[in-house]
């Protein structure tokens, strides 16, 4: 009977023992919880979905959504709306959705017409190209724009033998699908030099690989620099060919050039290449500014002009360095919550003052100044040269920090 009661005794110490245990090793696990990262504290994705079924958080990511069309996989458009919803997420009180798009034609329609689409980035001479060729009338009363981006280089890549693109006369050259912009450039720029090259649309990473086979001779890549398909492309046989700056040009497009340090597989040296460019435009649809769209319009100007040194730095595009909030875009209507923001932070385009102080200090071009279009031709030429300035001002000064 002692020995039954002994091991009645010995197994009740054990289950307190064990009970004791239990308790000391559960309270470390809470206070090692307590200590870890709970990532549902600071996932707005994770708080939404814990939240399922809340009308409020529905409505809350409905309405603090800014969708950004971009452009083709590779392209600069892509990489400019990644960067954008990088910075500027801020869980649910702002989240920038970029799309990938087409290029800047579909960009156009879509900013029309495609349902929840606010903003896009489009080429300054699509919509230009839309009314001369009678495909729209006015099309600029229906867009404001946010800012103007940076501008995109001409790529002309050809045989070694092309030495301008005047030798592309007569010649079959891919100038890109007909949704995007390098189209419209291109066939632009063959009207106003009066070239007649055989044009043929294909998308540019097949054009490449159709150039090499000798099935085409040249392809036309329009695309802030470094372009990532032309940076790839490697084959001893081609180049990138000159895009004389020639007057009939000037009055839609800026001079610019491409170096070995843009194109290292396609530019030998120090050597640098002529060419043109054309603005892009961070663009929206003119709402009126009583309704919810306008409202999500201005809570992302408010946050992209805010957060703007930022994307100035790596890891970001180094095409941001280009870009001016204020720089005015001759013939298009800014958004007038772009124009209060600037205006109530004291940011004015001085562009003109430092180009008309340029004029008082170089009296010799200023008498070259005969017409208000030859006036703006050499203003549009300063711009490209201030800007390339400034970006390799920027890059001097990030190395050596």
């Amino acid at each position: 009977m002692r020995r039954l009661f002994g091991m009645a005794v010995f197994a009740i110490m054990m289950a307190c023992g064990l009970t004791a245990q239990a308790q000391a090793q559960a309270q470390a696990q809470a206070q090692a919880q307590q200590t870890e990262y709970d990532p549902a504290k600071v996932s707005e994705s994770l708080k939404a979905i814990f939240q399922f079924g809340s009308v409020a958080t529905k409505q809350s990511l409905n309405s603090n959504t800014v969708t950004l069309m971009s452009g083709t996989i590779g392209g600069t458009y892509v990489q400019f709306g990644a960067d954008l919803a990088s910075v500027l997420d801020d869980g649910n009180k702002l989240r920038v959705l970029p799309i990938v798009g087409r290029g800047s034609v579909q960009s156009v329609a879509d900013i029309l017409f495609l349902q929840g689409v606010d903003l896009g980035i489009v080429r300054s001479d699509t919509l230009d190209y839309l009314e001369r060729k009678g495909f729209a009338k006015d099309i600029k009363k229906q867009f404001t724009y946010v800012t103007k981006l940076y501008n995109e280089e001409m790529h002309v890549i050809a045989s070694k033998s092309v030495r301008s693109l005047r030798d592309l006369e007569g010649k079959t050259v891919s100038v890109d699908l007909p949704n995007g912009g390098t189209f419209v450039t291109a066939l632009t720029v063959f009207e106003r030099l009066g070239m007649k090259p055989k044009v043929v649309y294909v998308e540019q990473r097949i054009a490449l690989e159709k150039l090499k086979a000798g099935e085409i001779d040249a392809v036309i890549v329009c695309g802030g620099k470094p372009y990532k398909s032309v940076s790839t492309f490697k084959d001893d046989r081609f180049h990138l060919v000159t895009v004389n700056y020639e007057k009939p040009l000037q009055k839609d497009y800026l001079p610019a050039s491409l170096s070995s340090k843009d194109y290292p597989n396609l530019i030998s040296g120090d050597d640098r290449v002529d060419t043109i460019a054309v603005p892009a435009v961070l663009a929206a649809y003119n709402w009126a500014p009583n309704t919810e769209r306008y409202r999500k319009l201005s809570q992302f100007v408010d946050a992209f002009f805010t957060k703007f040194p930022t994307f100035q730095n790596p890891p970001f595009h180094p095409k941001w360095r280009e870009v001016s909030l204020s720089a005015p875009l001759p013939d298009w209507q800014r958004l007038p919550a772009a124009e209060q923001w600037l205006k109530s932070h004291n940011v004015e385009a001085v562009a003109r003052t430092r180009f008309d102080e340029f004029l008082k200090q170089s009296p010799t071009t200023a008498a070259n100044i005969k017409t208000d279009a030859d006036r703006e031709t050499l203003f549009k030429q300063f711009q490209a040269w201030e800007t390339e300035r400034n970006a390799r001002a920027q890059v001097r000064s990030g190395s050596q920090k």
